[in-house]
């Protein structure tokens, strides 16, 4: 979701890569409530932190709350934004818990990048 969103508040002007220290699908609850706010994640990947070049990145922002962050080694600045992981394998949970759960992400991430994309905005270039 970070991803998708991050590309389109962002756009053009910074690169954008993902990835997670236990990659496996993007999630279908995903695909769900980010096709809600128009983006299209079905052709995304779940990739691991080990496959980014730490070069060739200057800022990681990582979501993990209570979960184990990945380690990104490298120079970037780094920003934490604890966002509760909305995944879960917990089966009491109702199919509009779990949308629940995902939206409220979702738009956890969306304010946050809406904020970085202002920095952005304002900064000098």
């Amino acid at each position: 979701m970070a991803e998708g969103l991050a590309r389109k508040l962002l756009g053009p002007r910074i690169t954008v890569q993902s990835a997670g220290s236990e990659p496996s699908r993007v999630n279908p609850y995903a695909i769900e409530v980010m096709a809600e706010v128009g983006i299209d994640i079905r052709a995304h990947s779940s990739k691991s932190v080990e496959t980014i070049d730490p070069t060739t990145v200057d800022t990681v922002i990582t979501l993990c709350a209570e979960e184990v962050c990945p380690a990104f080694l490298g120079k970037a600045r780094r920003l934490h934004w604890p966002i509760n992981d909305p995944a879960s394998k917990d089966p009491t949970l109702s199919r509009e818990e779990m949308l629940a759960r995902f939206r409220t992400a979702r738009d956890q991430i969306q304010e946050r990048l809406a904020g970085l994309a202002a920095l952005l905005d304002a900064k000098p270039a």
